[in-house]
């Protein structure tokens, strides 16, 4: 059995994206939901006011990085094109890991 790893998905959005961000929130929310227990951790990015949100990321438990990568394609943000730059990177949790 392989072990579960850890992958960072870190999204920015385009400028000027804020209502397509708005629009498509209620389906991202969703979908974050739907990972359930997968997803250990995430959030906005949030610009300087500490309001504004400039991006996204969370943390998956995922299988290999193509099963990752596939997770963070069906983001109804991803699909809907809200984002200028997207990784995702494997992660190993190290300080203060439960």
């Amino acid at each position: 059995m392989t072990e579960p790893r850890l992958f960072v998905i870190y999204n920015r959005d385009a400028p000027g994206m804020a209502d397509t961000r708005e629009q498509h929130r209620p389906a991202h929310i969703a979908f974050m939901k739907s990972l359930g227990v997968a997803a250990k951790a995430g959030g906005p990015i949030l610009g300087a006011d500490g309001e504004t949100r400039l991006g996204g990321m969370f943390i998956l438990e995922a299988a290999s990085l193509e099963e990752a990568q596939a997770v963070a394609a069906r983001d109804p943000f991803k699909m809907a094109g809200l984002f200028e730059t997207s990784f995702v990177d494997e992660w190993r949790w190290q300080t203060r890991n439960p």
